[in-house]
């Protein structure tokens, strides 16, 4: 099947495209016109398909917002985890130690927030996708609504589990936080 020209629109509101197709007689080629959803479409079909990608690009701004944050606080930890490990070689024992714990506090930090961005950043991924279907699915005269749902449900659910980690990463910033005010206070009143 070749489409080979639009005419008007059918009964269904889907443009008449011609295609080569065996005569029944002869079975020589001819021409014979069929409904399809062509690519040149009437204009008000693209307009409705763009604003169905409005939504999911809201959510892309949404999501590269968070990205944004938890970036620069991977960028915080890191730039404090190399410091540290910079000065640890001068630090007297006791404070060697504290350092080495703290170390190991970013470093559950670093893995939480990298593990998110990896979520998040899937999550933006499928959002794409989504909006990528939602036009194909109005040139090809396929059923998308399934895979649509499936992917923005994924998208959903990974988004859900980025949000997560950065709650656990705020977690041990936190208590790492509390934890140096409390061993503070006893050194104060042991002074």
């Amino acid at each position: 099947m070749i489409a080979l020209q639009t005419r008007g629109a059918g009964a269904t509101g889907t443009a008449i495209c011609w295609r080569i197709l065996p005569c029944p007689a002869c079975a020589h080629p001819a021409l014979a016109p069929f409904e399809s959803m062509a690519i040149f479409g009437p204009v008000n079909d693209i307009a409705h398909n763009i604003q169905l990608a409005v939504a999911p690009v809201f959510l892309l701004s949404g999501i590269g917002a968070i990205l944004n944050v938890l970036a620069a606080r991977l960028g915080r930890v890191t730039d404090r985890a190399r410091k540290l490990e910079a000065d640890i070689p001068g630090y007297p024992s006791l404070r060697r130690q504290e350092a080495i714990a703290e170390l190991g506090v970013l470093d559950k930090r670093m893995g939480a927030t990298n593990r998110a961005i990896a979520l998040c950043t899937l999550s933006a991924l499928l959002v794409c996708v989504v909006v990528a279907v939602l036009f194909i699915g109005d040139l090809m005269p396929m059923r998308w609504t399934g895979v649509v749902a499936i992917l923005f449900i994924t998208a959903m659910a990974l988004l859900i589990a980025g949000l997560m980690l950065f709650l656990y990463e705020v977690q041990i910033a936190l208590r790492s936080v509390r934890i140096k005010a409390a061993v503070m206070a006893r050194e104060a009143a042991q002074e």
